[in-house]
């Protein structure tokens, strides 16, 4: 592996009153959200699914699985496509933008399961999630 300091871009956006971001390579599209249908007996952080251009397309919560306060404000959807081929979407309350980053941003050491690290912006810690670990 190269030594070199390699660029990347995270999209920041808002759940509640924090800041998180995803690389954008895991990214898909961002919609509006649409109707949900919920589905029996699903995990607590599935809140239904939706029909995106004929895509049956799972939507999470990710404020239950980062144990967050859930006001219902969540009127946007991050899309991914997973590796197993499947559509899922976060909710999430706001997309704020997409930053270019070099690894020397990314404060690793509070990874966790879920965390892959921490990125200072504007004295803020944005809080970088893995969304393997979202969906779930």
């Amino acid at each position: 592996m190269s030594e070199n300091v390699s660029e990347l871009q995270v999209l920041i956006f808002r759940l509640e009153s924090k800041q998180y971001c995803v690389d954008i390579v895991h990214n898909d599209e961002i919609v509006d959200r649409g109707e949900l249908t919920k589905l029996p007996d699903s995990k607590p952080h599935v809140e239904g699914v939706m029909d995106l251009r004929g895509t049956t397309t799972t939507i999470v919560n990710p404020k239950t699985v980062l144990g967050l306060d859930d006001s219902g404000t969540g009127t946007r959807v991050i899309v991914f496509e997973t590796e197993d081929q499947r559509s899922i979407g976060w909710l999430i309350d706001e997309v704020n933008q997409v930053v270019a980053l070099n690894d020397a941003d990314v404060d690793e050491s509070v990874e966790s399961e879920s965390v892959h690290g921490v990125v200072r912006q504007d004295d803020e810690f944005v809080v970088w999630v893995k969304p393997s670990a979202i969906n779930v």
